[in-house]
């Protein structure tokens, strides 16, 4: 995949996100896509399971915005340094994006700063 072509799928991601378009961002993921946030859960493996957690993690941080640091994009796949912002609650994160051949998501892995993690999960 040209690193021209990986960009426009990351900028479309990243817009989707910003939209909080559901729908958007889970077409770019396919069917046997697995996301995993790096919590100590289990992963979400298949587009419905990916789905449920999207809309879970949107549904938690309503007023989700993202703060993009920096994109470094690969051969198949893209890291996003970015910060969750909703409210008065920030979250650094870093995302590992994997394209399949097809040019969707096969896997996206968020790690999170584990020091923000609870008052990013407190109340706003």
């Amino acid at each position: 995949m040209k690193i021209s072509d990986l960009g426009a799928v990351a900028e479309r991601y990243l817009a989707a996100w910003a939209a909080h378009d559901l729908d958007a961002i889970v077409a770019l993921h396919s069917a046997d896509g697995v996301f995993r946030l790096h919590t100590g859960g289990a992963p979400a493996i298949g587009r419905d399971a990916v789905r449920s957690a999207f809309a879970a993690i949107l549904e938690q941080f309503p007023a989700l915005t993202v703060q993009v640091h920096r994109v470094l994009l690969g051969d198949r796949h893209w890291v996003l340094d970015w910060t969750l912002v909703s409210g008065q609650r920030r979250l650094d994160c870093l995302d590992l994006v994997e394209l399949s051949d097809a040019g969707l998501v096969a896997r996206k892995d968020t790690f999170v700063d584990a020091a923000q993690l609870p008052a990013a999960l407190g109340a706003a």
